[in-house]
């Protein structure tokens, strides 16, 4: 059975962070999922 992850985020900004918890997801599972939502509660930085 394949294993999949999804990371939900607004990722506005796209943050080292972001990208340190796709990669190490990426070494630990067949597929990875990135949703992609809007937070009503937080001031958009590019959106």
């Amino acid at each position: 059975m394949k294993k999949i992850a999804l990371v939900p985020g607004s990722f506005d900004p796209f943050t080292a962070g972001h990208l340190n918890i796709l990669r190490r997801a990426l070494t630990r599972f067949d597929e990875v999922v990135i949703a992609v939502g809007v937070n009503q509660d937080k001031p958009g930085l590019f959106s």
